[in-house]
């Protein structure tokens, strides 16, 4: 794949690290963002969307975790963790949280450039709608976590956020009772209806301008939900 027009965001807080992998990457033809704690990158992948991310784990103030977490909630390039944290659960829990791959560091370039390739090969097309999610007049910035109804802040809960960015990334679309359980509570939970149904009972009462009449989130009965497209 070629590579000229290809930005990497590099997320690390070592300098050394920042400046091996920003001249590294040149050399090979990537454009290269770099940013040196969560909060910085995730504000410079909202601006510029990269192709793929190298995030380091163990970042000051935002935990590298967290940024993972943060990114796949509307980010769909590769994210490729390099960490010094090598425990099997730590990793486990990084590609659970959506990295592509992980590296341990100390890394080798070549291993990491071919690990980049793979990511890359295998990843979709880039996305052009941007990091805001608007029907109607509901609208989310995800890159902000901002919820706003005819222009009104609306707050929620964690779970509440993540359900909602779900059903408004396939608006349109039937996701089924296991589908949003898997992807919101995880897949321990994936039998637990009555999660949704409160949740859901909860989330119209503070986006649907009628709680009994949904404009947004629909019912398919004994299926799962739709958020209407339009």
């Amino acid at each position: 794949m070629p590579t000229n027009d290809l930005l990497v965001l590099v997320i690390e807080d070592e300098t050394p690290i920042r400046r091996f992998l920003r001249a590294s990457l040149a050399a090979e033809g990537y454009r290269v963002d770099e940013a040196a704690s969560g909060e910085e990158g995730l504000k410079k992948a909202a601006t510029q969307p990269p192709d793929l991310v190298i995030l380091d784990l163990g970042l000051p103030g935002v935990d590298g975790q967290d940024v993972l977490r943060r990114l796949r909630e509307w980010l769909t390039a590769p994210i490729l963790v390099l960490s010094a944290r090598d425990q099997e659960k730590q990793k486990v829990e990084a590609l659970d949280a959506g990295a592509d791959d992980y590296l341990t560091k100390p890394f080798g370039l070549g291993e990491l450039l071919a690990r980049m390739r793979t990511a890359l090969r295998h990843a979709g097309p880039k996305p052009t709608e941007g990091t805001a999610l608007q029907v109607g007049d509901l609208r989310i910035d995800v890159a902000a976590r901002v919820v706003t109804l005819a222009g009104e802040p609306v707050h929620l809960t964690p779970l509440e956020y993540k359900l909602l960015v779900l059903l408004m990334r396939n608006a349109g679309k039937v996701l089924t009772h296991r589908h949003l359980l898997r992807d919101v509570w995880g897949p321990h939970d994936v039998h637990e209806n009555h999660y949704l149904r409160v949740f859901v009972a909860t989330l119209r009462r503070k986006v649907e301008p009628d709680p009994t009449q949904p404009r947004y989130i629909l019912t398919e009965q004994g299926v799962g939900y739709r958020f209407a497209a339009d």
